[in-house]
């Protein structure tokens, strides 16, 4: 069987038509209970704001869907995060942790402007914990800057994805083991802490291997300053994926494996592990069980 391309051109080429968006507007928001280091389960406030894609054409993204082609006007940023808060504080007083995903970078100067950084730091104010994602190649002064400006603890979640010394590259992520390791160490000496997103049984793992190498990814990230780790079950949905799964080279795993690797970060008591449920679908008894394993925070 011929190898793909695996290229941006590529990967791009094969994604359904992008839903258009509202610069002007936030997606919306969520709030759940999440286990705070502490140990406390508190509402977190997860607010999804519209940018600009991210310029890394990751092959199992599906992010993009999510964001527009070109810069966001100067000014809209802020007035999406200043209509979700104002929308959150009449249904959610009260909350004290809040997450600010933009499907991408949060540190991307074409995605968030630089410019705007001093005016979302202000409307952060009242918050406890700020949480934003970003590429490890991204990490640098400017988090350091937004950082002092925030009353609040700044926290930074990152994709590593997986350690697999063959997969990791074939993912067309840009990025090594070694750029993730320098970016947590950056953060963590600016008292900064950091979670990663970890991939459970990306492509061209069987099932078996699936939960090997994520429990060898949950491992790795420990070991290098990570704080917590969300485990994601890999999923089709942008195209690419589906290209691969009709060759046989991609299958999404079950949610067995997903609640093995779980149990696996918990019992290490390494720091915070989650499973991620976005989307998830399987039987009410087990999805219980996730639920509740990522709210206890022990096997």
């Amino acid at each position: 069987m011929n190898e793909l391309p695996l290229t941006d051109a590529w990967i791009v080429a094969q994604r359904p038509p992008r839903p258009r968006h509202d610069p002007w507007k936030p997606h919306g928001f969520l709030v759940e209970g999440e286990r705070t280091r502490q140990g406390r389960v508190e509402e977190v406030a997860t607010i999804f704001l519209v940018n600009r894609e991210c310029p890394f054409r990751c092959l199992m993204c599906d992010l993009w869907k999510y964001t527009i082609p070109d810069r966001v006007p100067d000014g809209a940023i802020v007035a999406q995060l200043r209509q979700a808060l104002n929308q959150l504080a009449e249904s959610h007083p009260g909350v004290r942790h809040v997450k600010l995903y933009n499907a991408g970078n949060f540190f991307d100067a074409q995605a968030i402007p630089p410019g705007e950084l001093p005016s979302l730091a202000e409307l952060l104010a009242p918050f406890e914990t700020i949480i934003v994602e970003c590429h490890p190649k991204l990490i640098g002064s400017r988090v350091v800057e937004f950082q002092d400006r925030l009353r609040g603890e700044l926290q930074v979640a990152m994709g590593l994805e997986t350690v697999h010394p063959e997969v990791l590259p074939r993912l067309n992520k840009r990025m090594t083991l070694d750029d993730f390791a320098q970016a947590t160490r950056f953060l963590n000496a600016q008292g900064i802490s950091v979670r990663a997103f970890l991939l459970v049984r990306p492509p061209w793992l069987s099932e078996e291997e699936g939960v090997i190498w994520a429990k060898r990814s949950l491992d790795w990230a420990f070991a290098v300053g990570v704080e917590c780790c969300v485990l994601i079950p890999t999923r089709a949905g942008n195209g690419a994926m589906e290209v691969l799964q009709a060759r046989g080279q991609f299958s999404p795993p079950s949610l067995n494996s997903l609640e093995a690797a779980l149990r696996y970060g918990l019992s290490l008591q390494r720091g915070r592990v989650f499973a991620d449920l976005w989307e998830v679908h399987g039987s009410a008894e087990q999805l219980a069980r996730l639920e509740r394993l990522n709210r206890e925070g022990r096997a």
